[in-house]
This record gives C-alpha cells, structure tokens and sequence, in this order.
C-alpha cells in the first residue's frame, strides 16, 4: 500500500444554522438565546453537577444503611479430583491448597473451605480439614479410607451495650 492509494475519508457533518443573520434567517434577533440572563451572554459554561442555589442530589439523599462487608464470608470449593495432586496420608488445608497452588485464596476476606464431589479420588489415607463437604464427597473420600475433619465457623458475637 501506497500513500497514495490512502482514499481521503469524508465524515458527513450537520450543517450549523448561522445565528445573527436578520429575522427570515429564523435565528436573528436574540440568536436563539433568549433575552436576558447568564445563558444569553458569551462565554457562559455550566457544570453538568451543578444544580444552581438547589441543595444538590447527593447531599439531598439519605445516606443510611448497611454494608456486609465487615461480615462477609468467602467459599472456596475444591473438588475431589483436584486433591489427586497430594501424595498419600497427606494432610488437606485451606492453607495448603493455596501454597500448592491448587485453589486461589483472596487475601482480604474470611475464606471457608468446601469439599465438591467431581471427580475420581485415588490417592489414600488423606486427612481433609474443611469447612463443609459434600454428601458424595464423603463418601468418595470413606472409599479410600479418607477422614474428614470438620472445621467450627465461629459465630460472630455482638458486643453487649453497657447500660447508662
């Protein structure tokens, strides 16, 4: 390709009414900006936040309610055919899934563990510490002569009010 093969591009454009040419133009007079006022002077540029002398909309509405966050927990699953990666009589943590980079743990949040039943187990003797584990899964890892030791989630506490 040449530049001079380059075939110019012509972006079709609105023609502008001209303002300020006599009264049959249709746009005489006022120039289609009315009389009086900010908007009929040059110049004039408005904020698209701006509301004028109003209380603005954000400071107008109410900022009340309840954000999870704090409390929020975050469920990893894992499943059965994935732990074919640990050798025999290993033990299976949230922590050593993510060392051995099976499973990805957000470092921010409050993580629990669930067992899944995809796939085939073969290795034998694993001892898997979750916090919940499926029905089929259990019975896939009693096949090999797994145990399952179910984690406690601890129950958040509210803090007790002292009285006046």
């Amino acid at each position: 390709m040449n530049l001079l093969e380059i075939k110019k591009v012509r972006i079709p454009r609105k023609n502008s009414k001209r303002v300020g040419r006599g009264s049959g133009s249709g746009k005489g007079r006022h120039s289609g900006r009315g009389l009086k006022g900010q908007n009929s002077r040059s110049g004039v540029t408005f904020s698209p936040v701006s509301e004028g002398a109003t209380m603005p909309l954000y400071r107008r509405l109410p900022k009340r309610g309840f954000n999870n966050t704090v409390f929020q927990e975050f469920w990893v699953e894992v499943n059965i055919g994935q732990l074919n990666a640990y050798k025999d009589g290993d033990e299976v943590t949230l922590e050593t899934l993510a060392k051995n980079k099976v499973i990805k743990v957000p470092k921010s949040k409050k993580c629990r563990l669930k067992v899944l039943a995809k796939g085939e187990l073969t290795v034998k003797n694993l001892k898997i510490k979750a916090h919940k584990i499926s029905a089929k899964a259990k019975e896939l890892l009693e096949k090999v002569n797994g145990t399952i030791e179910i984690v406690k989630i601890p129950k958040f506490k509210r803090p007790r009010r002292k009285s006046l």
